[in-house]
């Protein structure tokens, strides 16, 4: 009983506040689609190369201070990190709205990746202090629920206000919300639960204690260097690389693809944009919940990933003349690409001890980072260079083929064989 009602606690207080913070996160850094695909480019003079560039800047400065969050997060403090990080983050996202050339976007579209670099990796660990692992896929699923949530609502919403008001406009606005929420995260979040008033003494201790039980049965690891050369650690970080490649590919250029595809203004581009959110939203849900039933996690990322890759290629063989059939393809292609991230992000504490889990999740991140930077890249450049939509369906299906296939490289820890004296001391029991 006191568990359930503890659990119930924890689901009801944490996760909401987690959800939007890590929703605003997102909505500050996708928004950007829109403005590409709505005039920026003719309004500040940047030319097709650098508008594929521009779209990418973002996850360069996310690439390099991913494993300093995690550090930090870790050793200090959650709550103080994702505090100034709301402020900074969203009062960068609303001067973009007043940039008066290309060099100005260049900056701060590069700063806002360092700024948001920590949000992922210190939220996963947060996660880790609050949820044990047979709760864990379902607890990250909340978190990066966040992602397709807001891009589905952010979808209709951009679209509207690039419509009625402009491209400014809508930065301005979008990044306002990040600075208020800040002081509301500082208000209700807490690093620990020892810190938590919400929580009876009893409750502290029975919630630390099942958290502190689970780490005994984790082989040990002596610091971030010995994990970091983990063959585990490189297989995920190489995999998440090639997946990145796929899910920012497409959340970057989609209003772009469905534009070129279909002659529309941006609230219909909006609205089409949104589907595939809502179904990934979906997805998610559902992979996490087997994931945590069956206690398992590999088996519920590649077959979504491979899925994805199958319907990019659809796509690909459909050509420009089938529009409505490739748009089905991609609400699909985009809800398999999300289903899996509450599973993969499960993985890498129950293969690493606690001292080093959240270092390593930031390296692997920050390789997905790398991903997302080549995806949202490529996919802009072979869009605009080519002015097909072919190549970059064929880039984004072989990425996330590759994922699939190296997820399934993935062996899981097994103990030890039993010496033939054990089994035989088994034996006459």
């Amino acid at each position: 009983m006191t568990a359930l009602k503890l659990a119930a606690k924890r689901w009801w207080f944490l996760m909401p506040v987690v959800f939007i913070t890590y929703s605003l996160a997102y909505l500050d850094r996708a928004n950007y689609g829109f403005a590409a695909a709505s005039g920026m480019a003719d309004d500040l003079h940047i030319t097709p190369g650098m508008s594929s560039l521009l779209g990418a800047l973002f996850f360069l400065g996310y690439f390099f201070f991913q494993v300093p969050g995690a550090l930090y997060a870790e050793r200090q403090s959650v709550k103080k990190l994702i505090f100034a990080s709301l402020i900074v983050w969203g009062a960068l996202a609303s001067l973009t709205g007043v940039v008066s050339n290309a060099y100005w976007l260049i900056a701060i579209r590069f700063l806002l990746g360092v700024v948001e670099a920590v949000v992922m990796p210190a939220m996963l660990v947060y996660l880790c202090h609050w949820f044990t692992k047979a709760e864990r896929s379902r607890a990250n699923t909340f978190l990066i629920l966040g992602n397709p949530v807001t891009m589905l609502w952010m979808s209709v919403v951009s679209g509207y206000l690039v419509y009625h008001f402009s491209w400014r406009w809508m930065f301005i606005i979008e990044g306002l919300p990040a600075i208020i929420w800040a002081f509301v995260w500082w208000r209700l979040a807490d690093d620990r639960p020892a810190q938590a008033g919400w929580l009876s003494a009893q409750q502290k201790a029975d919630l630390e204690h099942a958290l502190r039980e689970e780490q005994k049965g984790i082989k040990p690891v002596k610091n971030y260097a010995e994990a970091f050369r983990s063959p585990k650690v490189i297989l995920l970080s190489l995999q998440y690389f090639c997946w990145s490649i796929g899910v920012y590919g497409f959340v970057i250029w989609l209003p772009s693809i469905l534009k070129q595809g279909q002659q529309m203004d941006m609230v219909e581009a909006g609205w089409l944009s949104s589907l595939p959110y809502l179904a990934a939203a979906v997805g998610m849900l559902v992979c996490s919940w087997g994931s945590d039933k069956l206690q398992a996690r590999k088996a519920f990322v590649w077959p979504p990933l491979l899925l994805a890759a199958v319907a990019f290629y659809l796509s690909y063989a459909l050509g420009t003349t089938h529009f409505w059939w490739s748009y089905a393809l991609l609400v699909i292609a985009g809800a398999c690409m999300y289903a899996p991230y509450g599973p993969f992000f499960a993985i890498v504490p129950e293969i690493l001890p606690g001292n080093v889990a959240g270092g390593a999740m930031a390296l692997i991140n920050s390789m997905g980072a790398l991903g997302s930077f080549a995806g949202a890249y490529l996919v802009g450049y072979l869009n605009g260079t080519t002015g097909s939509l072919s190549a970059s369906y064929l880039l984004m299906s072989g990425a996330l083929l590759a994922s699939a296939l190296l997820i399934l490289g993935l062996r899981k820890h097994r103990e030890p064989a039993p010496s033939a004296e054990r089994r035989a001391r088994h034996a006459h029991v």
